[in-house]
């Protein structure tokens, strides 16, 4: 039987990092607003229920999670590869952050209604449904405001993508998240992906007594770094943290060629590559550090001959060619993409609300944000206006892009009163991160504040010529 309609004032499909990013503002922000969350997953986190068990932040842990609660213990690793920095959560640590949030926030409220193991559809009525996936009871939901819909900045991991390549019966291949079952040594363990999931797993052999030799690496693309130890919370760290912005900025307004921006960019220390004489043709806002990139040196045997087409008994088939494939080797999928490109979409669409980035390279600050500006900005023009949609990057010329829209949000952000003093206090936004115990009366720091705006005024102005010679 089905059950009544239920009634709310929004409908929001997926409970990921940034619909929790959203509601958490939401509810601080729409005082009487009502919400029913819906998701597939036994509890919130999308994503991050499906990741390798290794898995963690790239990203100081200062950065992430909802504006409401710290995920961040504000301490400094003392040893391993991120040692000297900010921690980095663990992905049982995210997971743990969004439990609690809807434990001990969400649910408490009595404004949230959280329907775990449910699947969302529309009718072709119109109407709103949910189905149980454990009995198939369904539910219509009626919607007094907008649907969000946050499922465009869904990640795909290798457990829920599999191959698309072929693999020859006998052919050992597991996803990464078996990586901590293995009961025995191979001869050669080949890592199927350049992107985080690949990392993640090369660092992960290393750190597990396999040798450097014993290790194949095959990137179809190589791609641009950040440098972790710039993008660092705290007053600390702020010189370094707002000199990296800057340097940015100027390596943009300076900049005669895309090519020459990120020669300028590599020069100052702003952008890493794996192999000095291999141009990256990629660009996803990862982020390492300079001892994990010297671990993932010590790697020889990389293979860039494009995507991996076929794993046969003897031999890998890729793109631009083939090489042999000893025969007890464990090979390790991380080629599923972990980023989804969105459609072109507004954020706000009529009845329809879509999840999407505002912010170069923060998809849960862009979610918090959306909420403010849902709750007190009411003309749809306005709305979008504030949320002008960041493109997800792909390719190097990408990160022109993210920048141009994300300098000319911040303006208008700026231009915004009250937006302009929920920037201030918002624990997701980078900056109150980064100003984190800098007292105001602290000159030289105010100083470097001032410097920022004046380069980003002089890299907006650039921006449309290098965009063009991009095209």
């Amino acid at each position: 039987m089905n059950a009544p309609t239920m009634l709310t004032d929004y409908l929001v499909i997926g409970a990921g990092a940034t619909a929790m990013a959203f509601v958490d503002t939401l509810l601080s922000e729409s005082p009487d607003a009502s919400v029913v969350m819906v998701d597939r997953h036994h509890r919130p986190g999308g994503h991050w229920n499906d990741a390798y068990p290794f898995v963690r932040l790239h990203q100081p842990s200062a950065f992430y999670g909802v504006a409401s609660r710290e995920l961040s213990h504000w301490t400094r690793d003392q040893t391993g590869l991120n040692a000297g920095l900010y921690g980095l959560a663990s992905g049982a640590e995210v997971l743990s952050h969004f439990e609690q949030v809807m434990q001990q926030r969400f649910l408490p409220s009595g404004r949230v209604r959280f329907l775990a193991m449910n699947e969302y559809a529309a009718g072709a009525d119109g109407a709103h449904r949910i189905t149980a996936l454990t009995s198939g009871a369904v539910q219509t939901v009626a919607i007094r405001r907008k649907l969000v819909d946050a499922t465009h900045a869904q990640t795909a991991v290798p457990t829920t993508h599999p191959p698309k390549y072929t693999i020859a019966r006998g052919v050992a291949c597991w996803p990464s998240a078996k990586l901590p079952e293995i009961t025995r040594p191979h001869i050669r363990y080949t890592v199927i992906g350049g992107g985080k999931t690949g990392i993640d797993a090369c660092l992960w052999l290393l750190e597990n007594d396999v040798s450097p030799d014993c290790i194949r690496w095959i990137i179809p693309r190589d791609s641009w770094l950040l440098d972790r130890a710039n993008a660092q919370p705290g007053a600390e760290n702020f010189e370094t943290s707002m000199g990296s912005t800057i340097g940015q900025f100027e390596a943009i307004a300076e900049a005669t060629s895309l090519p020459d921006m990120f020669n300028r960019l590599e020069a100052r220390g702003l952008l890493l590559r794996l192999d000095p004489a291999v141009e990256p043709t990629m660009y996803r806002c990862a982020i390492v550090s300079q001892a994990e990139l010297a671990q993932l040196r010590r790697i020889d045997d990389v293979v860039r001959l494009g995507r991996v087409r076929a794993i046969e008994p003897t031999r890998i088939v890729l793109d631009r060619g083939s090489v042999p494939a000893d025969a007890d080797t464990l090979y390790i999928d991380c080629s599923a993409s972990a980023i989804v490109h969105p459609p072109r979409l507004p954020v706000f669409e009529g009845e329809r609300l879509n999840l999407l980035m505002v912010r170069w390279c923060q998809p849960l600050f862009s979610a918090a944000l959306i909420a403010y500006v849902e709750s007190h900005v009411t003309d749809p023009a306005a709305q979008n206006a504030l949320c002008a949609v960041v493109p997800s990057p792909e390719r190097p010329a990408d990160w022109l892009g993210m920048w141009a829209v994300t300098l000319a949000n911040t303006a208008r952000w700026r231009e915004h009163a009250g937006l302009r003093d929920w920037l201030r206090t918002c624990r997701l936004n980078s900056l109150t991160a980064m100003m984190r115990g800098v007292e105001p009366a602290d000159a030289a720091k105010m100083a470097l504040l001032q410097a920022s705006a004046a380069a980003a005024a002089a890299a907006a102005a650039r921006l449309p010529l290098l965009l063009a010679k991009a095209r």
